[in-house]
C-alpha cells in the first residue's frame, strides 16, 4: 500500500502489517476533471500543481489528516500507479479493506455549497458506496473544507438520501443483509466505465475477481457468478427488468445491472423464491 505523508506529500510504501489499522486517513471524492496522478506526484510539486483543483484537494486532505494526528493518508487518484495493471487490480480488490481500516475517511463534496449537500453528485457515484459503508468514521466536508457533519451525526438524513438502512450506516457488516438488498444500495448509482459498476461492489460482497476492462456488462454477470459461489442467498434472483437498462434483452436468472434491484430494498433475510 502506497501512502502519502501528511507533512510533506511524499510517498512511502508499506507491506502487510507494516501499516496498521487506524494509522492513516483516507479520501473519498468524485473525479471532477484532470486529477493528479501518481506520475505527477513523482515528478514533483510543480507538475502536480498544474492540476490546480485536484492538487488543492490533496493538500486539503493532508491538512485534515495532520490536524487529526495522522502521519499518512491515501488518495485513489495518485496513490495507485494506474499504468501498472497488476497494481490497479490489487488496489481495486483491496480497496474496501483499505477504507475499512482507515482511522478517518474524509468525504469531500466538491459541488457543495453550490448545491445542498443532500444533492451532491457524491451520492450518485458507484465507488462512493463502499467509501460510505466501509469506514467506521466518515466526516463530510464541502468544497472549502468546511465540516458538514459525520456519518453518525447525519445518519437519518443519509438513510433518506441513499436508501440504505440505518443499521448498515451504523457499522453492521454488509454480510448481515440479503444480497438483493445490498444490490439495491447501488441501483441508482453510476460509474464512468461500465465494468466499474461491478468492480466497485466486490468489497460489499467480499468477493475477488480479476479486472477485465473491455468486457462491458459481462463484468456484472461475473460478479453475480462469484457471489453465487460463495453466498447461499437466492435473493440474488429477486430483481425485475428495467427498461432503461435492457428493454428487450433476455438475460436469464442473472440481472444485467444493479438498477434491476431498485425495488429490492426491503428484502428480508428470510426471503425465498416461491
Amino acid at each position: 500500500m502506497r501512502l502519502l505523508r501528511s507533512d510533506n506529500l511524499k510517498f512511502e510504501e508499506f507491506e502487510g502489517e507494516n501499516i496498521r489499522g487506524k494509522d492513516y486517513a483516507i479520501l473519498s471524492h468524485t473525479w471532477d476533471g484532470p486529477e493528479v496522478r501518481f506520475q505527477d506526484m513523482e515528478s514533483g510539486p510543480g507538475v502536480a500543481r498544474r492540476r490546480a483543483a485536484s492538487y488543492a484537494k490533496i493538500q486539503g486532505c493532508a491538512e485534515k489528516a495532520h490536524i487529526h494526528g495522522f502521519d499518512y493518508f491515501w488518495v485513489d487518484t495518485c496513490c495507485i500507479d494506474k499504468q501498472s495493471s497488476a497494481e490497479l487490480s490489487e488496489a481495486i480488490n483491496s480497496m474496501y479493506n483499505w477504507y475499512s481500516n482507515a482511522g478517518k475517511c474524509y468525504a469531500y463534496l466538491s459541488d457543495v455549497p453550490k448545491v445542498p449537500w443532500k444533492n451532491s453528485r457524491w451520492f450518485t457515484r458507484g465507488w462512493t458506496l463502499q467509501e460510505l459503508l466501509a469506514p467506521q468514521e466518515v466526516i463530510f466536508y464541502d468544497s472549502n473544507w468546511r465540516r458538514i457533519g459525520t456519518k453518525a451525526e447525519l445518519a437519518n438524513d443519509l438513510v433518506e438520501v441513499t436508501g440504505i438502512s440505518l443499521e448498515a450506516l451504523s457499522g453492521w457488516d454488509p454480510s448481515a443483509f440479503p444480497v438483493a438488498r445490498r444490490m439495491s444500495w447501488a441501483s441508482k448509482r453510476t460509474t464512468t466505465r461500465v465494468e466499474d459498476m461491478a468492480y466497485c461492489l466486490m468489497g460489499i460482497f467480499d468477493v475477488n475477481m480479476p479486472l477485465l476492462y473491455g468486457e462491458g456488462t459481462k463484468a456484472f454477470r461475473r460478479l453475480q457468478e462469484e457471489i453465487l459461489k460463495q453466498i447461499d442467498d437466492h435473493s440474488l434472483f429477486a430483481w425485475r427488468a428495467v427498461a432503461r437498462v435492457a428493454p428487450y434483452e433476455y438475460s436469464g436468472l442473472l440481472a444485467p445491472s444493479p438498477a434491476c434491484f431498485q425495488d429490492s430494498g426491503d428484502i428480508s433475510n428470510h426471503w425465498h423464491p416461491i
